[in-house]
């Protein structure tokens, strides 16, 4: 059984990245596809496709490499854990690498990035950071 499927996520486009692969294949949730939705319209992955399968779905990762053969993501990290949640007020979103990466972060109003939190004036969860 799997306690933390997002840090999972991260661990296998890390991983996909690493190994030179064009994609990875991630068993599908709605966190987990908002997630490959925020990587995309960032920057960080080139696009993800949903599968309908008899069970939950797949999610297909498309990993990015820049024109040198370099990931585009350069680190991802979890912050807010099962065992240890992390959370941040509106005004307490920590910046990303001097805004260079990005943080997930969970609202009242869904998934969205770092930025995004502090535009509309929301806190929340912080999932993980990417840069």
């Amino acid at each position: 059984m799997m306690t933390d499927p997002i840090a999972d996520m991260l661990t296998r486009i890390r991983n996909a990245q690493m190994a030179r692969q064009t994609e990875t294949v991630i068993p599908a949730s709605k966190i987990k596809i908002r997630i490959a939705e925020i990587l995309q319209s960032e920057g960080f992955i080139r696009g993800y496709t949903v599968n309908k399968d008899d069970k939950q779905g797949v999610l297909t990762v498309q990993i990015k490499y820049l024109s040198d053969s370099t990931g585009a993501i350069s680190g991802l990290k979890r912050i807010s854990k099962p065992s240890l949640r992390k959370y941040a007020g509106k005004d307490a979103i920590p910046s990303v690498r001097n805004g260079l990466g990005i943080s997930i972060v969970s609202t009242s109003k869904g998934l969205m990035s770092d930025h995004e939190a502090r535009r509309i004036g929301a806190g929340g969860e912080i999932l993980c950071e990417v840069w």
